[in-house]
């Protein structure tokens, strides 16, 4: 498994090998693996190789330690397509998983101007402001702001937004969400969201902006969100541009 020999660092072999023992199951989720004097016997190199390699694991979510205890695999990422337009709700149950919230707030206030300019409305247009924790299979996956507009959507209750707020728009209303546009950044995890996601304070996490509308152009839904990077990853298919190929080789 360790090429000596090979132009790849010693270190990023017995990475992708361990990664590659979690990927296909060889190692469970909370499973203790071997020791950092283990690994470096069985493949004899170095610990500090062992451990450079083990802490970038740690860093990238595929494992974890507890103190005077060992090092564990973590829990595997979900993984979150973005060629489609799904609420949180159907994402998680399309996983066979089970959505649920944590309301941390469900008020209706004057649009700041962030809020008013995503939603195309005038600063301190009255929005619904809902802030929650997302969790799937009960474990907290993300933190949630999410804004609507109170004259769009009248009558908006907590208990419509926590059954499916996409549900309630599509079925109830009677109105076709036809698009989003989303931005997603790395950083670090303030105290609030820390304590919120249940992890550690300037760990990793995945911030994203989305704008939702409906089939008229309308937005209907402006949303921040933070997810724990350690459980979150989101992948996007990319496609070579015929027309943009023509022109390069004409």
């Amino acid at each position: 498994m360790i090429n000596k020999h090979s132009p790849i660092p010693i270190y990023h072999q017995l990475l992708e090998h361990i990664k590659h023992q979690i990927e296909s199951g060889e190692l469970q989720t909370n499973q203790m693996i071997p020791s950092e004097r283990e690994y470096a016997e069985l493949y004899q190199i170095s610990r500090m190789t062992v451990r450079q390699a083990l802490n970038n694991l740690v860093l990238q979510g595929y494992l974890y330690r507890k103190k005077g205890r060992g090092t564990f695999v973590g829990n595997q990422k979900i993984e979150q397509t973005l060629t489609g337009l799904t609420s949180f709700t159907e994402d998680m149950t399309g996983r066979g998983m089970k959505p649920s919230n944590v309301f941390l707030d469900f008020t209706i206030t004057p649009a700041d101007y962030s809020a008013a300019q995503a939603l195309h409305l005038k600063e301190y247009t009255p929005v619904y402001e809902i802030r929650r924790i997302r969790l799937a299979d009960d474990l907290p996956m993300a933190i949630e702001t999410t804004y609507v507009p109170a004259n769009l959507l009248i009558g908006l209750t907590e208990d419509i937004v926590h059954q499916s707020l996409y549900r309630h728009i599509e079925q109830k209303l009677g109105y076709t969400i036809q698009f989003a546009q989303q931005e997603i950044e790395a950083s670090i995890a303030d105290k609030l969201q820390a304590n919120s996601l249940q992890i550690e304070y300037g760990a990793p996490v995945l911030c994203m902006k989305r704008t939702s509308y409906l089939a008229n152009g309308t937005p209907f839904e402006y949303v921040i969100s933070t997810y724990r990077a350690d459980r979150y990853k989101f992948i996007h298919e990319l496609a070579r541009d015929a027309d943009l190929k023509r022109l390069i080789y004409i």
